[in-house]
């Protein structure tokens, strides 16, 4: 069983415009958020549900 139920990834084709990626230029600052919340270690500040319980179904990543 996976540990987190998967969500969609930002790489994927979508409607308009043919990515997600497109509608950031490669320059934005929130590129360096987006990194910077990627390497939280979201355990040590306090969030509930990083460590999933043994039993039902995986719960949503919370950093999603």
């Amino acid at each position: 069983m996976k540990r987190f139920i998967q969500g969609e990834h930002r790489g994927q084709s979508a409607l308009l415009p043919e990515n997600l990626d497109d509608y950031v230029a490669g320059t934005n600052p929130v590129r360096v958020v987006d990194v910077f919340v990627d390497e939280l270690d979201l355990g040590k500040l306090g969030f509930d549900g990083v460590v999933p319980a043994e039993t039902g179904r995986p719960a949503y990543h919370p950093r999603c």
